[in-house]
C-alpha cells in the first residue's frame, strides 16, 4: 500500500509544470511556486513571498533567500496541467484494471 502512494504521489508531481512569465505580472498575492533560472545558470525553486523593483524574496525548503532583479535570467511559474492529468488518468485506470483482474485469476478467484 506504501508502495502504490508513493507512485501515486510521484506521477502526481507531473501534472504540474512551469511556465515563463513576466517578472511584472506575478501575482504577489498567490504565494505561487516559482523557478527562477539565475544569470550564472543555476536554478532556485521556492514558493514567492515578496517582490518589488529590486529584489525578489522566495521561501525554498532550506531557508529563505534575496534574489537581486539583476541576476535573474529567467522566471517560470508553477502551473496545473489539465492535459497530463488527463492523460495520466488515461493511463492509470487499464493498467489499475488490468492488474486487480490478474490478481484475481492469480488468487483463483476467476477463470479465463
Amino acid at each position: 500500500m506504501k508502495k502504490l502512494s508513493l507512485l501515486l504521489l510521484i506521477l502526481f508531481q507531473s501534472c504540474y509544470s512551469y511556465k515563463t512569465v513576466d517578472y511584472n505580472n506575478i501575482a504577489i498575492e498567490k504565494k505561487q511556486k516559482v523557478e527562477v533560472l539565475m544569470l550564472n545558470k543555476t536554478s532556485v525553486k521556492g514558493q514567492l513571498v515578496s517582490k518589488n523593483d529590486k529584489t525578489m524574496i522566495l521561501e525554498t525548503k532550506d531557508s529563505q533567500g534575496t534574489i537581486a532583479i539583476e541576476e535573474i535570467y529567467d522566471v517560470k511559474v508553477r502551473k496545473f496541467s489539465f492535459l497530463k492529468s488527463a492523460g495520466l488518468i488515461t493511463v492509470l485506470i487499464p493498467i489499475t484494471i488490468s492488474a486487480l483482474f490478474s490478481l484475481l485469476v492469480i488468487l483463483g478467484g476467476g477463470s479465463i
